[in-house]
């Protein structure tokens, strides 16, 4: 893939640099003296390739294990924003973070238990200690294998537990980050939001030292077909 590039290495490494300090594709045409149209189709591939690495990650997650959801798309119409999604078009994300070390997300229609459950069976180690607060999408781990599960209460105004040392908060920071880079994109394609929803997994807590690297790595040795199977 590498080998059809028709730009020059020396660009393709300062495009790869540039897209690790998470510099704006409008911006880097500038620093790095490549054509616009050229920069998108690059950005756009060191995406795939991302996610291409992301979604094939099969490892389960352990230690201590935090859930939680989100929502992202427009602001609502009407009513608010629930769980279930009714009154609005804001898409629910589900996430897992491993604490002292990486984070999952899946988009899903719903969170209800139904929905999630299978997803943490699939993505979480049975013997690891579980965080979330007390929505009943997260009820009944304990009947499937997950011994260690603590919940904090938002209802009552409950963040965290210090004697149990339960909380959330890694995985809330998460959401803050994810959402706070997505707005500088001021609106993203439906189509698109896995993409960049993975690219921020990848991104998230990492120096750009080693994303410069990693991606140089990605690029070399993802099978293109994969990457074509892509949005």
């Amino acid at each position: 893939m590498l080998d059809r590039a028709k730009i020059s290495k020396y660009k393709l490494k300062k495009l790869i640099l540039l897209f690790s300090l998470d510099i704006q594709a409008d911006k880097s045409t500038v620093l790095a003296g490549v054509n616009r149209n050229t920069v998108n189709r690059w950005y756009m591939l060191f995406r795939k390739v991302i996610y291409v690495h992301r979604t094939a990650e099969r490892r389960k997650l352990t230690g201590e294990v935090e859930l939680d959801e989100s929502y992202f798309g427009p602001r609502r119409i009407r009513g608010r924003a629930t769980r279930r999604g009714r009154g609005t078009h804001k898409q629910p994300v589900f996430g897992i973070f491993e604490r002292n070390g990486t984070v999952y997300t899946e988009v899903v229609p719903n969170c209800q238990k139904s929905t999630l459950q299978p997803l943490i069976l699939g993505k979480v180690a049975k013997e690891s200690m579980i965080h979330s607060d007390g929505w009943r999408g997260y009820d009944g781990l304990v009947d499937v294998g997950y011994d260690r599960h603590l919940r904090v209460n938002h209802s009552k105004h409950e963040f965290s537990n210090k004697e149990r040392g339960c909380h959330i908060n890694g995985i809330e920071s998460f959401w803050s980050f994810v959402k706070r880079r997505l707005t500088a994109f001021n609106g993203i394609q439906k189509k698109y939001f896995d993409l960049h929803l993975k690219e921020c997994e990848w991104r998230w807590d990492r120096d750009y030292k080693k994303l410069q690297q990693e991606l140089w790595t990605l690029l070399n040795t993802v099978d293109e077909h994969d990457i074509n199977s892509v949005c």
